[in-house]
């Protein structure tokens, strides 16, 4: 990469940026208003690099690389009061890598060919929805991916890649970029700040997640009892938690956790069943909450609930926060009200120091204090990029680093309360810096249908984009969770994704945005039989999870992983739909309606199948796979093979 970085090409100019914002989804377009390449001078030597002036005219840029705890650190010095606000940098690399990352990518795995833009924003949108509505309801279509990937936003987008030779690329850019890959053995990266970047190369893939977490961070290790079963989504109050709780135990299911989100309360509206954002607890819905959360935990079966950056406008804890100045203000200095599906919220301003502490005391008192083991910390991607906030600080900067900022209150007060390996939170947004304040992610509000860009389909893409990012540490919604209109969730659907979910580092059911138009986990006897054998399976995988845990909290290695980062072959470099829990354990899961088999494609080496104890070598193999015998193996000579008999036992209903 030096060489590549000695022949570097640098454009500058002059552009404005014009943003439109609907629920969280982001129109933008910018205007350009002329471009230069830099002319070239001489490279010489600096300590630890080298250094090479650019020039425009009278102005100097002078591109510095320098050698950096094991790595390649660049930088475009600018002249003082330049004009130029947009800067394009072009290198060379070898041509047909693949290159994956990004942050969070669903629509597809492997970058090459492709352009990304990285600007944190909600995934779904209205537009592409009704557009996928039309296509699957009345032209009768397919769901497969539709669109360039430059086309869909992300909650979670990083200015970061890794290459298939085993080198990433991170930028320090704080605004919009994106990454144009589709020039073959070229990569043009821009942004509109100075670039700054930072390169690093490793003999594995695991020594160059070590490298690259050491630059961003790494997840703190997850509380013990998240491995022991299933957390089932129950709402609705105290009486129905308990009634499905006990369907779920007479039926033979382990359950670890309950995770309650309209604990605060609810709304009904036309999407569907939605949290009241109140951060208080619901007295009317849980009343004896606070009795109940520590009689659940005596018998091993921990409270979990929601919590996000919005306050609910019609209730008090907005109230409050307004009469205080807490909230994010408009251009006019009101309150910023943000339209999330069908109502309005209000924002809390996390760069007002006394905001800040006001919220983390709301989640050390009302959250952790009636004894929550857990939340999903939502949302983040929202910051409006017109806004005006308490510290002053230009909006457009801060926007993407928001879901950091989110997470690190969160982490600040578990830590605080005392309860980092007792309690822990999930978050869907990010960008730099979340790694290492947000221990688990959760791959967002997934179709319940079978798409490859937003369904069942979109799951393991994102999951593997986010480890070769940087984290580690990723779990879905069972089932998925955006329902619309025939857009229901199928009990096939349900059974494949629970069969997936077992081999990840979390289990949690989702009843969705219109629980009464989905399948449940509780449904009926045949499904409590299949929550049963899936969320035993999973406990029964606890050890081998925390090995993993560790791995990745200690060395940044992820716990869920493409087949190239052990296995060095063509075909694993292309493969999207199947993925490695840790070095022993491979999961090619049914992603497709109807399916009962599908073709698996296994790396050069021995493997066994986990339920039937068929032997396998390498290659492409047809495999049988009805509902309740997903096509899962583990390697021959794994020293883990007692978990496998162990799952194997549970499945054939030995134990």
């Amino acid at each position: 990469m030096i060489k590549s970085l000695k022949r570097i090409r640098i454009c500058v100019g002059i552009g404005e940026n014009h943003y439109t914002m609907s629920r969280g989804s982001f129109r933008y377009r910018q205007s350009i208003h002329g471009s230069t390449l830099l002319g070239r001078g001489e490279e010489t030597d600096i300590p630890g690099g080298f250094s090479i002036p650019f020039r425009r005219g009278q102005e100097v840029f002078m591109f510095q690389v320098r050698k950096r705890n094991g790595m390649i650190r660049a930088a475009l010095q600018c002249p003082k009061h330049t004009k130029f606000n947009r800067y394009e940098i072009t290198f060379r690399i070898r041509e047909g890598l693949h290159i994956y990352g990004c942050g969070e990518v669903h629509a597809g795995f492997d970058l090459a060919g492709q352009k990304v833009r990285v600007f944190v924003a909600e995934h779904q949108n209205a537009d592409r929805i009704g557009k996928k509505m039309i296509r699957k309801g009345l032209l009768m279509k397919s769901a497969e991916t539709s669109m360039p990937l430059d086309q869909y936003e992300s909650y979670y987008a990083q200015p970061t890649f890794t290459t298939s030779d085993r080198w990433f690329f991170h930028s320090e850019a704080k605004g919009y970029s994106e990454f144009d890959f589709t020039v073959p053995g070229q990569v043009t990266y821009r942004t509109q700040e100075p670039p700054v970047f930072w390169i690093g190369k490793a003999d594995s893939f695991e020594l160059l997640s070590e490298k690259l977490s050491s630059l961003l961070g790494r997840q703190r290790f997850l509380p013990d009892w998240i491995y022991d079963g299933a957390i089932l989504a129950v709402q609705g109050g105290t009486y129905r938690i308990e009634q499905k709780i006990r369907a779920a135990q007479e039926g033979g299911a382990k359950i670890c956790g309950v995770w309650s989100q309209d604990w605060c309360g609810f709304r009904r509206t036309d999407f569907g069943y939605q949290v009241m954002w109140n951060w208080q607890r619901d007295r009317g819905l849980y009343q004896d909450l606070n009795k109940k959360i520590p009689e659940w935990k005596a018998k091993g079966i921990h409270f979990l609930g929601y919590i996000n950056p919005f306050m609910a406008v019609e209730k008090d804890l907005y109230r409050y926060a307004s009469r205080q100045g807490y909230c994010v203000k408009n251009q006019r200095g009101e309150d910023y009200l943000v339209t999330i599906t069908t109502f309005p919220a209000a924002m809390i301003d996390l760069t007002n120091p006394k905001a800040w502490e006001w919220y983390k005391d709301i989640i050390k008192r009302n959250l952790i204090g009636i004894g929550m083991d857990g939340w999903m910390a939502d949302f983040g991607e929202y910051l409006p990029v017109d806004c005006v906030l308490h510290s002053g600080q230009d909006p457009y900067l801060l926007h993407n680093r928001w879901p950091a900022m989110w997470a690190k209150l969160n982490a600040e007060a578990i830590r605080e309360a005392g309860k980092e390996r007792e309690v822990f939170f999930f978050t869907r947004a990010g960008y730099t810096q979340t790694p290492m304040y947000s221990p688990m992610m959760w791959t967002g509000d997934h179709h319940v249908d079978w798409s490859e860009d937003d369904g069942i389909g979109s799951v393991i893409p994102a999951t593997l984009s986010l480890a070769m990012s940087g984290f580690g540490v990723t779990h879905s919604d069972v089932g998925g969770y955006t329902t619309i209109s025939r857009m229901t969730r199928s009990r096939e659907l349900l059974a494949r994704w629970e069969e997936m979910n077992v081999f990840s580092p979390l289990m949690r059911f989702h009843e969705g945005n219109r629980p009464w138009d989905n399948i449940q986990p509780y449904t009926d006897r045949g499904l409590i039989a299949q929550l049963s054998w899936c969320s035993r399976a999973h406990a029964a995988l606890k050890p081998y999870l925390q090995q993993l845990e560790t791995e990745n909290c200690t060395k940044g290695v992820p716990v869920m992983r493409p087949l190239f980062y052990h296995y060095d072959e063509d075909a694993a470099y292309r493969e999207k739909t199947e993925y490695l829990l840790g070095r022993d354990i491979l999961v090619a899961p049914i992603l497709k309606q109807g399916a009962a088999s599908r073709r698996v494609w296994l790396p050069e080496d021995r493997w066994v199948h986990l339920f039937t104890e068929q032997e396998y070598g390498g290659g492409e193999h047809e495999i049988e796979a009805p509902v309740g015998t997903p096509p899962v193996f583990i390697r021959k000579d794994s020293s883990h093979m007692e978990i496998a008999d162990r799952i194997r036992e549970i499945w054939r209903g030995d134990l």
